[in-house]
């Protein structure tokens, strides 16, 4: 398993693969030409409940449901991949910002810096979590920043045997907002100066803040906590401004769907313009990887292949490096 590290530096894999709460959902995306192409893609939903992401617990309570849908999913997608990318919940994985003054030169020093560090908030013993990271902004004074991903060992088992069940190996493991992010990091035309990404889900909503090609906050918000997304868009913009030096963004990008309803993304949309006062533009994979003829754009496939082509851009230009 690697949240953020992994076998980057062999052929990309066969496809990408998203389990999620509401769907599991693959795409193989392929170059054409010099063009990255979404060659087929499928989705399948899946009934409330049998995935249930968290952090401390167990997160698929009928394996046999979501494999039966990986299953018809790779069906439709009209090849058998061996090798796959998997994208898991935000909420089953815990990611962190983490600066050190100094960094050791040697890797295994360096891994059991980051494991001591992180073991102050973690949610559970760090002896049983899968724990991934790679380096991010510097600091003037010659620290460095970290982004650190972590996920109970069991809980990424349980989504890797998913994939196992129908013949497919997931040798990468990633979460969808950081796949979400990857659309960007690693693409050829990054943004510039400062941007928000706000992820809604049904499930929960996460935010980051990037500067350049550098992630600089990162914040989740599970449903059904008390702070809405109104408080999470100005508690963000208030820390941006005090903490984080913030003079404005250039672009602020929404991606996600409402479950089907359109309502909660267009209130996302209302929320981020009054607050920010900047236009929103909402995520468009097909700049990246564009669809062949016989794919139809929609807002929900749109959302489906946000994290996917994240993730397939990632293991091509290998974007985030451990």
């Amino acid at each position: 398993m690697s949240l953020l590290a992994s076998w980057l530096a062999s052929p990309p894999p066969d496809a990408a693969i998203e389990i999620a709460p509401e769907r599991v959902s693959a795409a193989v995306v392929a170059l054409r030409s010099g063009q990255l192409v979404v060659s087929s893609h499928a989705s399948e939903p899946l009934t409330h409940g049998v995935v249930v992401p968290s952090l401390t617990s167990a997160n698929v309570t009928d394996p046999n449901v979501v494999a039966g849908a990986l299953r018809l999913v790779i069906e439709r997608l009209g090849t058998r991949p061996r090798r796959v990318a998997l994208v898991i919940p935000d909420t089953a994985v815990k990611v962190s910002l983490v600066r050190f003054d100094h960094v050791p030169p040697r890797r295994d020093d360096l891994d059991q810096l980051v494991r001591w560090q992180i073991r102050k908030s973690a949610p559970f013993p760090v002896e049983e979590a899968c724990v991934s990271y790679t380096a991010s902004s510097r600091g003037t004074d010659g620290s460095r920043e970290f982004i650190v991903a972590m996920a109970r060992e069991d809980v990424i088992r349980e989504y890797e045997g998913i994939c196992q069940s129908v013949g497919s190996y997931a040798g990468l493991v990633d979460a969808a907002t950081l796949s979400l992010l990857n659309l960007f990091f690693a693409s050829p035309k990054a943004p510039t100066g400062d941007w928000l990404l706000v992820h809604v889900r049904p499930e929960y909503t996460s935010i980051a803040i990037a500067r350049g090609a550098d992630l600089i906050f990162y914040r989740n918000r599970a449903e059904g906590d008390e702070a809405t997304l109104p408080d999470l868009v100005h508690q963000t913009a208030m820390y941006y401004e005090d903490r984080l030096a913030g003079q404005g963004f250039a672009r602020v990008l929404l991606a996600g769907s409402g479950g089907g309803n359109a309502g909660p993304m267009e209130a996302a949309r209302h929320s981020l313009q009054d607050r920010l006062g900047v236009g929103v533009e909402t995520v468009d994979p097909t700049r990246v990887a564009a669809l062949t003829d016989r794919i139809a754009a929609s807002p929900d496939l749109m959302d489906a292949l946000g994290p996917l082509v994240g993730m397939a851009l990632r293991t091509r230009r290998e974007a985030v490096k451990a």
